[in-house]
C-alpha cells in the first residue's frame, strides 16, 4: 500500500510524485495514457505538453516579470519540471522554451528511474479514500470529473485552444525576417503584413467556418489562451493590438514597423518545426490551411500540427478549496495543477510542487507551511482562497496578485522589488520547511 495515490502524470502530478518522493514517501502514481488519450495529448509520455512549446518569460538582461520570478522560486525549490525544461530548451528570446519531446521523455525518465515511485497505466475513475493528490489536468476524464463533481459540487468548464506548427523548410523565408522585438536577438521569424493584406486576412479569418463547442458550454473560453478567430470578433485592430502586434518589429525590406505582423518560435531543437505564436484556434482543418497560407510566407507552408480546441476542467478553488489545497469536503485530498484555478504551465507545476509538500506534511505528522504571501507562489495560492466564487476565473501568474506596495511608480521598479522581496521570502521558507 503506497503511502500517497496521486491520479495524473502531467506537470502537476510529476511534481507534486518528485516532492513527495524525495520525502521519503511512497507514491502510487496513476495515467490513464496512452491506453486512452484526451483530444490534445498524443503520446503516452509523462508531462506532456499540447498548447505551447513555451514555459513563459525569464529574469534575464535587466528584465523582470512574474513568471519569472515564479521560475526562480521554482528553482529554488528544487522543481523536477523546471530542471528538465532548462536541460530541453530551445531559443526563444527572453522566454523559457522546449523540445517538447526531449522534455517529457526527460521527465518520464526521472519518474520511472526514481525512488519510492511506482506508475500504473489505467484510468482512476473514483477519488481514493486514501490520502491523495488529484493533478488529472485540465483535460480530466468524464468519470473522474463526475466523481470530483459529487464531492465538490461545483465546477467550471471553459475552452483551450492550441496552435498550428509549420515546418521550418516550407516558409518562404524571402518573405519573412528573423529578429526579436526592439532587435533583441534573432529567435523568431516575422512574417509582415501590409494594410491590405492583414484586411484580406482578417476579413477570412472572421468568417472561417469553425468547430462549435456543446451547446451548453459555448463560448467559455479563458482569456490567456484565446482563440485567434474569437479575438477577431472584437474588433479590426484586435489582432493588431494582441498576437499580430507589430511593436518593435523593423522589417529590413521597408525599415519601417508592418502593419502587422505574425510571429514563428522555434518549437523543436532541431529547428524544423515553428509555431505560430499566439494563434490557437478551434477553425476547422481545412479552414485552418486555407485561412493560415494567406499569411505571407506561409503560403507554401506545410503544417506539422494543426490547432485543436478542448474542454479544460477545473474547481470553484475559493468554494471548494482549503488554503492548503485540500478540498473542504475531503480533508485528505489534496488537488494540483490547472485542475485548481491557476493557468498555465509553470503555474500549474508550482501548484504540484506546493499539493506534493503540503501532503507530505499531513503524512508526516507536521503542521502545514505557511507559504509567504509576498512569494509569487504564496500569491497564486492566495489568489485561489480569495478570489470571488461567484465570479471565479482561472489566473495566470501575474504582477497584479502580489501584494501591493506603496511609493514605488515604474513598472520596471515594481517588478524589481516584488522579485527580491519574494526571493527574500522564498529562500527564509525553505530554510524554516
Amino acid at each position: 500500500m503506497p503511502d500517497i495515490i496521486i491520479i495524473g502524470a502531467g506537470l502537476a502530478g510529476c511534481e507534486a510524485a518528485y516532492q513527495v518522493s524525495r520525502r521519503g514517501f511512497s507514491v502510487e502514481l496513476h495515467e490513464m495514457r496512452p491506453g486512452i488519450l484526451t483530444p490534445a495529448h498524443k503520446t503516452g509520455l509523462l508531462a506532456e505538453i499540447v498548447c505551447s512549446n513555451s514555459l513563459g518569460s525569464e529574469n534575464k538582461d535587466g528584465r523582470v516579470s512574474a513568471a519569472g520570478i515564479l521560475k526562480e522560486e521554482l528553482a529554488l525549490m528544487d522543481s523536477l519540471i523546471l530542471s528538465c525544461a532548462e536541460a530541453s530548451r530551445v531559443p526563444a528570446g527572453g522566454a523559457l522554451a522546449v523540445d517538447r519531446e526531449k522534455f517529457s521523455r526527460r521527465v518520464t525518465e526521472r519518474i520511472t528511474g526514481g525512488q519510492n515511485i511506482t506508475l500504473i497505466r489505467d484510468e482512476y475513475t473514483d477519488i481514493p479514500a486514501m490520502t491523495a493528490i488529484i493533478a488529472s489536468g485540465p483535460l480530466t476524464s468524464d468519470k473522474l470529473a463526475e466523481s470530483l463533481r459529487e464531492i465538490a459540487g461545483e465546477r467550471i468548464y471553459f475552452y483551450d485552444a492550441v496552435a498550428p506548427v509549420v515546418m521550418k523548410e516550407s516558409i518562404d523565408m524571402g518573405r519573412v525576417f528573423i529578429s526579436g522585438r526592439y532587435g533583441r536577438g534573432d529567435d523568431y521569424i516575422n512574417c509582415p503584413m501590409t494594410k491590405d493584406e492583414y484586411s484580406a486576412f482578417y476579413d477570412a479569418l472572421k468568417h472561417a467556418e469553425r468547430n462549435i463547442p456543446h451547446d451548453f458550454e459555448k463560448g467559455k473560453y479563458f482569456e490567456g489562451c484565446m482563440p485567434v478567430e474569437a479575438l477577431a470578433e472584437r474588433g479590426y485592430d484586435t489582432l493588431r493590438f494582441g498576437p499580430m502586434k507589430p511593436r518593435g518589429l523593423i522589417d529590413p525590406s521597408t525599415g519601417r514597423e508592418p502593419f502587422a505582423a505574425v510571429q514563428l518560435r522555434q518549437d523543436n531543437s532541431e529547428g524544423t518545426m515553428y509555431n505560430l505564436v499566439g494563434f490557437q484556434t478551434g477553425l476547422k482543418w481545412p479552414e485552418q490551411k486555407r485561412v493560415f497560407s494567406m499569411i505571407p510566407g506561409l503560403e507554401h507552408a506545410e503544417f506539422a500540427r494543426l490547432g485543436v480546441m478542448h474542454r479544460n476542467t477545473s474547481v470553484n478553488a475559493p468554494a471548494v478549496l482549503d488554503s492548503h489545497l485540500r478540498m473542504k469536503a475531503r480533508e485528505n485530498v489534496f488537488l494540483a495543477g490547472q485542475i485548481t484555478g491557476v493557468e498555465g504551465y509553470m503555474e500549474s507545476t508550482a501548484m504540484g510542487l506546493v499539493a506534493g509538500i503540503n501532503a507530505s506534511c499531513l503524512m508526516a505528522g507536521k503542521n502545514f507551511p505557511s507559504w509567504p504571501r509576498e512569494s509569487a507562489t504564496g500569491s497564486l495560492l492566495h489568489y485561489l482562497m480569495t478570489a470571488d466564487p461567484k465570479h471565479f476565473q482561472p489566473m495566470n501568474m501575474n504582477l497584479g496578485i502580489f501584494p501591493e506596495i506603496a511609493g514605488i511608480r515604474g513598472k520596471k521598479e515594481r517588478a524589481e522589488f516584488h522579485r527580491n522581496r519574494a526571493l527574500r521570502a522564498m529562500e527564509a521558507f525553505k530554510e524554516w520547511l
